[in-house]
Order: C-alpha cells, then sequence, then structure tokens
C-alpha cells in the first residue's frame, strides 16, 4: 500500500505532503485544480516519462517520493527531474537505481485504473493479457516462449546452413582450382624469410670468393705486372743501391722495410691461394632456392595473395570443400531437431491453448456476474474469441497455431457480440474495467489500486453501483479514487481536496486532508449547493 506520497516543484504543486490509510482514500476538486497531477506524480515515480517544462518555473528540479508497504516490508521511493538537462535519477531506498528496477517492482505497488486504461482495454493484445493472467499455471507461458525462440533458432541455423552451401556450391570450381595451385607448390609459413636468408648466405660467400680472386689477380697480375713481381724488382734496385759506396743515396732502411713486407705479401698470396673455409651447411642449393623463390612469387602472382594469405587460404579452401562433402550430416542433424522441436511446440501451445480456453471460460462467467452487480442487464454476455495465431513457417502439417483471445460482448438482450471498440460508450468501458478489476482483486494484493475518474459517464442508480462495488473493493485493498460525485466522495474513510491557488502573480496548486466539518462543506459544494 501506499502510505506516504510528497511532491515538491512539479508543474503547479510546490509543496504536497499526502498521508494515505488503508481503504478508500478520495480526492475531489474543481476540474483543473491540479488532481491529475497528482496522478502524473505517482507515474512519473513509477517509470513513466515527464517533460522538463513540468518542473516548476523558477526551480532547478521537481522530486516525487513515497513510501509503499509490500506486507511488512517497506520501499521508499524517490525521482527527481531536473529542469536544466530533462534527465531524471531514480532512488529506492536511499540509494541510486534503474528505471528497470523501479517498473519490475510497479505492478506490486499500484494498479492504475483510468482513461488510458478504457483505451488499452480496447486493445485486444491487452485483452489477451487478462486471460494470460488467470491462467491456473503462467510458467506455461514460460515454456511456451522458450520453446518456440528453440525452434526459431534452429529454424535459422538451417537456414543459415543452406545459404552457405549455396554460395561455397557457386565458387566450388574456383575453390578447387585455387587449391590445385597451391598444392602443386605447397608453402608453408614464413616460407619465404628462411629461403631469403639461405639466399643472403650464398650471396656472402660468393662475395668473399670474389675477393680472394681478386686479391690474386692483384698480387700477381699478367706477365710482369703484379704485385709480387715488382716487389722483387725494387727489391734488385734497392740492394744495387745499397752496395753502391760512392753516394749517399739514403734508402738503407727502406730495403729492410721492403724485405719485411715482402714476407707480409707472400704470406697474404698463400692466404688468397687456398679457399676460404665457409661451412654453410645450408639445405638447399643456391639454385634451388632461387627456383623455390620464382614458384613462390608465381604463385603470388596468380592468387594476388602475399604468401601468408595464400597459407591461411589454403586452410579456408579445405575447412569449406570438407564442409561442403560432409554438410549434408548437418542437414540431417538440424532437420531432426527442428522436428523434435517443432514437436515438443506443439504439445506445448496444445496445453497452453486449452488453458487459455478453460480460464477464458470460467473469466468471463465470472465477469457476467460482476456486470450484472454494476447495472448491466441480467442477460448482459461476454464470449472469448480464439484468434489463431501461426507461430512458425514450413510445410501445413508442421504450422503450428496459438490460440489468443479477445472479448466479444453484448451488454443488451437480443445484440449479437461484438469487439468492445465497436459498441462500448464510455461509461460502459468505465464499468467494464472496474468489473475486470474486481475480478483482478486477489492478485498483487498490496498493490494499491487508483481510479482515476473510473465513473466517467455514469449517473442515477448505476453510480450507486459503482460505489458500491469500489467501496466492497476498497475493504480489502487500498484505493485512491479521484472522482467528482459526491455519492462515491462520500464513501471515502480519507478525503483530500485539491484546489488552486494565486498568490503574486504565481499559480498553485494545494491539497489538504478534510476534516470532518470540512468534509460536509466540500461534498455540499460537489452536489452543486451554494
Amino acid at each position: 500500500m501506499l502510505e506516504y506520497l510528497r511532491i515538491r516543484d512539479l508543474a503547479l504543486i510546490e509543496n504536497v505532503e499526502l498521508d494515505f490509510t488503508t481503504g478508500m482514500n478520495v480526492l475531489t476538486g474543481e476540474t483543473g485544480a491540479g488532481k491529475t497531477f497528482i496522478m502524473k506524480a505517482i507515474q512519473f515515480l513509477l517509470g513513466e516519462k515527464l517533460s522538463s517544462d513540468m518542473v516548476r518555473a523558477g526551480s532547478e528540479k521537481a522530486q516525487v517520493e513515497a513510501v509503499f508497504y509490500i506486507g511488512s516490508e517497506e520501499y521508499m521511493l524517490r525521482r527527481e527531474l531536473i529542469a536544466e538537462t530533462g534527465r531524471s535519477r531514480f532512488f529506492l531506498n536511499g540509494n541510486v537505481t534503474s528505471q528497470e528496477t523501479v517498473k519490475e517492482l510497479r505492478p506490486s505497488l499500484i494498479l492504475h485504473v483510468g482513461q488510458h486504461g478504457q483505451q488499452r482495454l480496447l486493445q485486444s493484445s491487452f485483452q489477451a493479457k487478462i486471460i494470460d493472467d488467470f491462467l491456473e499455471d503462467k510458467s506455461i507461458l514460460t515454456e511456451k516462449d522458450n520453446d518456440h525462440k528453440t525452434l526459431k533458432k534452429i529454424i535459422a541455423d538451417k537456414e543459415a546452413l543452406f545459404v552457405k552451401i549455396e554460395n561455397l556450391k557457386d565458387k566450388r570450381e574456383l575453390l578447387e582450382l585455387q587449391q590445385k595451385e597451391i598444392e602443386k607448390v605447397e608453402p608453408e609459413e614464413g616460407e619465404e624469410d628462411k629461403l631469403e636468408a639461405m639466399r643472403k648466405q650464398y650471396k656472402s660467400m660468393d662475395y668473399i670468393k670474389n675477393a680472394y680472386e681478386e686479391g690474386l689477380s692483384i698480387l700477381h697480375g699478367k706477365g710482369d705486372s703484379g704485385l709480387l713481381s715488382l716487389l722483387n724488382q725494387l727489391e734488385r734496385v734497392l740492394e744495387m743501391l745499397n752496395k753502391n759506396d760512392d753516394f749517399d743515396h739514403q734508402v738503407g732502411n727502406a730495403y729492410e722495410s721492403l724485405l719485411a713486407f715482402q714476407e707480409e705479401v707472400k704470406d697474404l698470396n698463400g692466404r688468397f691461394r687456398s679457399s676460404p673455409e665457409v661451412d654453410l651447411d645450408l639445405e638447399m642449393s643456391s639454385d634451388e632456392i632461387e627456383s623455390r623463390l620464382y614458384a613462390l612469387a608465381q604463385l603470388k602472382r596468380k592468387l594476388n595473395r602475399s604468401l601468408s594469405q595464400i597459407v591461411q587460404l589454403k586452410d579456408e579452401i579445405d575447412t569449406n570443400l570438407s564442409f561442403l562433402d560432409a554438410c549434408s550430416l548437418d542437414i540431417i542433424r538440424l532437420e531432426k531437431a527442428e522436428k523434435d522441436a517443432t514437436l515438443t511446440l506443439f504439445a506445448t501451445v496444445d496445453k497452453l491453448n486449452k488453458a487459455r480456453e478453460y480460464a477464458a471460460t470460467h473469466f468471463c462467467t465470472a465477469l457476467q456476474e460482476e456486470l450484472k452487480g454494476l447495472g448491466f442487464s441480467e442477460k448482459v454476455s461476454v464470449i472469448p474469441e480464439f484468434v489463431p495465431h501461426i507461430l512458425n513457417k514450413g510445410a501445413e502439417e508442421n504450422i503450428c497455431v496459438e490460440n489468443t483471445v479477445r472479448l466479444l460482448w453484448a451488454p443488451n438482450p437480443g445484440q449479437a457480440p461484438q469487439a468492445l471498440d465497436k459498441i462500448a460508450s464510455g461509461g460502459e468501458l468505465s464499468r467494464f474495467l472496474l468489473a475486470v478489476i474486481g475480478l483482478q482483486e486477489s492478485q498483487s494484493e498490496d498493490a494499491t489500486l487508483i481510479f482515476d475518474e473510473v465513473d466517467a459517464g455514469v449517473g442515477g442508480i448505476t453510480l450507486n453501483r459503482v460505489a458500491e462495488r469500489l467501496t466492497s473493493l476498497a475493504e480489502k485493498r487500498q484505493m485512491l479514487l479521484i472522482t467528482h460525485w459526491p455519492q462515491l466522495a462520500a464513501r471515502g474513510k480519507n478525503h483530500f481536496r485539491i484546489s488552486k491557488e494565486f498568490t503574486e502573480n504565481e499559480t498553485f496548486s494545494r491539497c489538504i486532508r478534510l476534516d470532518e466539518e470540512m468534509r460536509k462543506e466540500e461534498l455540499s459544494r460537489m452536489a452543486g449547493n451554494e
């Protein structure tokens, strides 16, 4: 039940605090006084949207807070609407919470009945939900949804498999051609780098051999032009000069240096004559390496891919061709799974259809009795119409049909049953919805019933019937009732009056709890007395 409600800076409401009791709490006031804002505030608190222009002019934010009880457990809810951004924040028991959490709580906190509820009542989907709320075992709805999802996934997987098969069939010839080209060469990941490294080693070895040969050519040359021959000639010249003592030619030391240098050159000659000891220990010859690199380059050119991509392509081709060869087994597996899932869904939907038929029959019978108590004819008739809904595609014998329910009624004898939106007036819809709520009152027993002008279009004896039914409901459930009829307001256990005040060019909606004397005055005003 709703124990406490506070609204601050929302539309015309500056600051209102309301303490509600069990039973019927009545809210009355002139049209336009702000009763609607009270209901909007409660709906906003429980998840409905409000635009930022609903924040009272001059205020930074609007705030609605309430204390609810579900059994003995207390729930303190608060929601703030920021004027500048239009964003809002939810708080549950003092902590920030999400809109989803609050919306999940809502069915346990309030059951709101108003003109919006009347319009929803005209929707076939809402009527179907009413019937489903009266199923003895609601878990069958979840079971049906799960079975349907399972079947849909299997069908989607099978369709995706067929699409993949068709795409690969169109590419099979190309895949096999590419596979043949790759198998001719049999490339390996990283093979090019390995071959290039070996090629570099061979090139280094060739460079050294060429250098040795060039060194020997310099040392020996052709005829007497080699360095060794020239050094020998220079040695003889220096030797002759050293033997001649007639002049001081100053080459004595040079002769000794030349002899030492000749020894170095002879040693170098010996080294150049011996083959360089380079052990490459390579698994391929230079020609084999060049041939292999050429084959890889040709393959890359044909397939227009890098070697790494070709290796990856080979794996993909092998996988796809293997898939095409083995896909028949996957098709058989999925077709069997589809058949099994269809049979399971058939069984669940059949059980659900029977449960809905039972629930709809008993609901409509009980609803007729409720309507009779609200001033309708003793011959009023409510009939469930079962509307087939196909859940899956496929052969006719495999089509699964779920029956949803919509309500047909004949309020007067001699009328053919028709849909509510065809013949129901506003007053009839109000009473029809009240009758539905009367049947639902055993569900969510802690939720507060909120009736927002449910008496619209109702008067006379019928209004008394409505008042009696509301009073009966209020004996079992907390109720908030907005009404313009004194016949209804007089039955309230707790009475609030909402009025509009004007102060210094500002407009305020005020809400006060009435004592006995004030209540008499308000009922008199509602009755049209001066």
